[in-house]
């Protein structure tokens, strides 16, 4: 009746284990989320303030490491919980075990590691390209939006230089008339004089 009740208890286990074993997108979650807190702490130990620049740092790096870790993570199951590794110098390096709903990643120092030899790939060098390229190109947008802001200022100060001289010959042309006026008046008052 014992050996029964194990070998039950020991299938009922099997079972839920089979049930609950997390999938490949939880190990890559579980990873990232990992790789996320050792940036963030070797950002800190290394004297970072946390400002955009850092921030964009760590996105940079975070990204490429999402990238490495799309092309070089490998899945293992084995019905009742799933690994995954890299290949690294020919070898499988496990990173992390799920089983019962949980991914259970390994310590700081092989996953560090482990991070500084898989930075060392073509995809990361590739992804540093993209986004000096990126900024390359919000630069060269910047620069755009100061030359259009550069030809709207100079508009401007050609439209107010126009209004400026139609002002200008406007008053020229009124000063003319009451010229005219005055010489007229004079002339007037020089023939009214000539009669007396």
């Amino acid at each position: 009746m014992k050996k029964m009740l194990a070998i039950v208890i020991v299938l009922l286990v099997a079972v839920l284990m089979t049930l609950t074993k997390p999938d490949e997108q939880k190990h890559k979650d579980a990873m990232m989320s990992a790789i996320k807190e050792f940036v963030d702490q070797e950002a800190q130990d290394r004297g970072y303030k946390d400002n955009v620049l850092t921030k964009l740092g760590k996105g940079i790096v975070n990204t490429a490491i999402k990238t490495a870790l799309n092309s070089k993570l490998k899945f293992n199951d084995y019905y009742i919980l799933n690994t995954s590794y890299v290949k690294l110098d020919g070898e499988n390096q496990l990173l992390s075990l799920g089983a019962f709903g949980h991914v259970f990643t390994f310590d700081k120092d092989m996953l560090k590691e482990k991070l500084e030899e898989a930075t060392k790939t073509k995809e990361v060098e590739m992804l540093q390209k993209e986004a000096a390229k990126d900024e390359a190109k919000a630069l060269k947008k910047q620069l755009k939006e100061e030359r259009k802001r550069q030809k709207k200022l100079e508009k401007e100060a050609k439209k107010k230089a126009k209004e400026a001289a139609k002002e200008a010959k406007r008053k020229a042309k009124e000063a003319e008339k009451e010229a005219k006026r005055r010489a007229k008046e004079a002339a007037k008052a020089a023939k009214e004089a000539a009669k007396d």
